[in-house]
């Protein structure tokens, strides 16, 4: 028969809401039939997954594979426990680690509808996090919802796991303190200025609590300058140095 069409595979796409892939296996083994092709897909639980994929995903898990880590999701808690739906989130984490983001995204959508199948659920490949440097790790929370993946330059394995657990437990937004947004520092410095109207603060004296309010708040959000989670009697930057790394980037995900 002649080959199918490009038209053809989307039209089927468009009505089911699964993978191109998938309709274009289907149709093929239908020879190009569009009514014999959806009930290909029916009999193989494909079709029925696909009704599931509007379903709202507001749980899942979190792993770190290498220098990646993945966000998959689900519908329940009781599916995020399962032993199969976490070793699937890892397998995508290892695709992921060898073969690039967009292979895994690849692979997720051409086996997505057979997983839905086999857990039951919606599933949503939400992030993808693959981060580059000479040491590259860090720390999965145990309900494995939340977690944080740190690059460095230098340092090693232990550095920088105590570096995700610091960022997992206290969500630094930023590295430095001069990174955080102009606009945000704006936006709080009106919320200061009322408050500090309303303590009745003189205007003579009001720039200059404002400029350490603005300083203290850079710092907080800042990771280099908060104090370490595990001896706060030192802080990121002064871990770092003692290690001689450079934190480069990290990312902190969350369910």
């Amino acid at each position: 028969m002649s080959e199918i069409s490009a038209s053809a595979v989307m039209s089927l796409r468009n009505k089911l809401g699964i993978s191109m892939m998938e309709c274009k296996k289907a149709l093929v083994e239908a020879n190009g039939d569009e009514a014999q092709a959806i009930e290909i897909l029916r009999k193989k639980g494909i079709a029925k997954a696909a009704a599931k994929s509007e379903r709202e995903t507001s749980e899942g898990t979190i792993v770190i594979v290498g220098k990646t880590a993945i966000k998959l999701l689900c519908e329940t808690d009781f599916v995020a426990r399962n032993e199969k739906f976490i070793a699937f989130a890892e397998e995508l984490g290892k695709i992921a680690d060898t073969q690039g983001k967009e292979a895994v995204i690849s692979y997720f959508e051409s086996i997505k509808a057979e997983k839905m199948t086999q857990l039951g659920e919606n599933l949503v490949l939400a992030q993808v996090e693959i981060l580059e440097g000479e040491t590259v790790g860090g720390y999965v929370h145990s309900n494995k919802k939340v977690a944080t993946i740190v690059a460095l330059a230098g340092g090693n394995m232990n550095l920088v796991g105590d570096l995700g657990m610091h960022a997992t437990a206290l969500n630094p937004v930023v590295i430095s303190p001069d990174e955080v947004s102009d606009e945000l520092v704006a936006k709080e410095k009106e919320i200061w200025k009322d408050q500090l109207k309303q303590e009745g603060k003189p205007e003579n004296i009001m720039e200059n609590i404002l400029k350490g309010k603005e300083a203290k708040f850079r710092q907080e959000g800042a990771f280099l300058e908060q104090d370490f989670v595990k001896n706060p009697e030192k802080k990121i930057k002064n871990l770092l140095q003692e290690s001689g790394a450079t934190l480069l980037k990290f990312v902190r995900l969350e369910v």
